[in-house]
C-alpha cells in the first residue's frame, strides 16, 4: 500500500491487486483508494493502471512540488514467460487523476550493463528528490552475472526521464555472501537520506557475524527489516534494523512482512505502511511512528523506527 495526503487532508492509497484467477506477473494492476483516516473505512475508487498487455504492480507514491509521482514495476507481455520486470513512472496533479505516463516508460528498461554483467531485471522503485533537484529511483537490480537482488539507482534532471543509470551500480550488494535484500522505500528528512528495505534472506545475521544456513532458511520477509542511513545517498554503510515482522508487533504466526512506505503528515513520518501474506489473513497492517528523530550514522545505535499500534 503506497499512501498519501492530498491537499484537503484525504488519505489516497494506491496498490497492487491480483485476481483470484490471475497471475501476478501478467494479471496484476494497480488501484486507488480512499479514505479519511488511516483507521478507514477506505472506499475503492476503481482501476489506477490496467492492462492487457502489461502487468502494474508495487507503486509507490510521492508529491513533488505541485505534483504527485507514481512510480511502480512495469511487467510487459512480450517473453517467453512474462516475467521481464522493469520501472515505469507517471505524474498527475491530483492523486485522483488524471494520471500521465512518462513518454519514456518503461524509464529504467531491463537492458544493458551493470558491473560488467547483462542487467535483466529492474523493479520495485522508490523515488527521491535531492536537496539540488536532481530526480532519483532507486530500485531492484538483478543480472547475469549471479542473479541475487541488489539495488541501484538511476537519475534524471527531469520527473518523466530519461533516466540513466549510475555508472557504480549497483549501490547496495550482498552477492558475493549469497545473501540479498529488496523492497526498498528511499526518502531524504533533515539533511540525510534514509533507505528501508526487506532483509529478504539473513543480511543482518551475516553483517552481525552469524550468517543464516540459508538452505535450510525461507526467502522472504520472515525478519525484520533493515534502515540504510547516508549523506549523499550513495554511499549507504551499515544498517540497523528498521521495522519489525508481523510476529514481532503483534504476536501473529510469522509471515512475509514487506513492501515498506512510509504516510508523511505535514512533513513528518506518521505511519509505516508494511504488506503481509502467507498464512497471515490480514494482507497488510501500518504502525504508527513515534518520536522517530533522524540522526547520522555514528556507531551501534538501537532501531531508528520506534513503531507500534496497530
Amino acid at each position: 500500500m503506497a499512501p498519501i495526503y492530498d491537499e484537503e487532508g484525504k488519505l489516497h492509497i494506491f496498490n497492487s491487486v491480483i485476481p483470484n484467477d490471475g497471475v501476478w506477473v501478467k494479471d496484476s494492476k494497480i488501484v486507488h483508494w480512499t479514505a479519511d483516516s488511516v483507521e478507514g473505512p477506505y472506499t475503492l475508487e476503481g482501476d489506477l493502471f490496467a492492462s492487457e498487455h502489461a502487468a502494474y504492480h508495487n507503486p509507490q507514491v510521492s508529491k513533488v512540488g505541485d505534483s504527485y509521482v507514481l512510480v511502480y514495476l512495469y511487467n510487459k507481455h512480450n517473453d517467453a514467460n512474462g516475467s521481464l520486470q522493469e520501472v515505469g513512472i507517471a505524474t498527475a496533479k491530483s492523486p485522483s487523476g488524471p494520471w500521465t505516463e512518462s513518454p519514456h516508460n518503461p524509464v529504467i528498461p531491463a537492458s544493458g550493463t551493470m558491473n560488467g554483467a547483462e542487467i535483466i531485471h529492474a523493479s520495485n522503485p522508490t523515488f527521491v528528490v535531492t536537496p539540488e533537484g536532481e530526480y532519483r529511483i532507486y530500485f531492484k537490480s538483478m543480472t547475469t552475472k549471479h542473479r541475487f537482488r541488489e539495488i541501484s539507482l538511476a537519475f534524471s534532471d527531469t520527473i518523466e526521464g530519461p533516466y540513466r543509470n549510475y555508472e557504480g551500480n549497483p549501490l547496495i550488494s550482498y552477492a558475493e555472501n549469497e545473501v540479498d535484500i529488496e523492497d526498498p522505500y528511499a526518502f531524504y528528512y533533515e539533511g540525510l537520506y534514509y533507505m528501508i528495505v526487506e532483509d529478504r534472506r539473513g543480511v543482518r545475521n551475516l553483517l552481525e557475524g552469524e550468517p543464516l544456513p540459508l538452505k535450510h532458511t525461507k526467502n522472504g520477509g520472515r525478519r525484520p527489516g533493515l534502515i540504510y542511513t547516508s549523506k549523499d545517498g550513495i554511499d549507504w554503510g551499515v544498517p540497523e534494523i528498521g521495522y519489525l515482522t508481523n510476529e514481532g508487533y503483534f504476536g501473529d504466526k510469522l509471515a512475509r512482512t514487506e513492501r515498506p512506505s512510509i504516510l508523511w503528515k505535514d512533513g513528518k513520518p506518521e505511519y509505516l505502511f508494511l504488506a503481509c501474506h502467507d498464512d497471515d489473513p490480514t494482507a497488510g497492517f501500518f504502525v504508527r511512528i513515534n518520536d522517530w528523530e533522524p540522526r547520522a550514522p555514528s556507531g551501534p545505535r538501537v532501531s531508528q523506527l520506534d513503531a507500534w499500534e496497530r
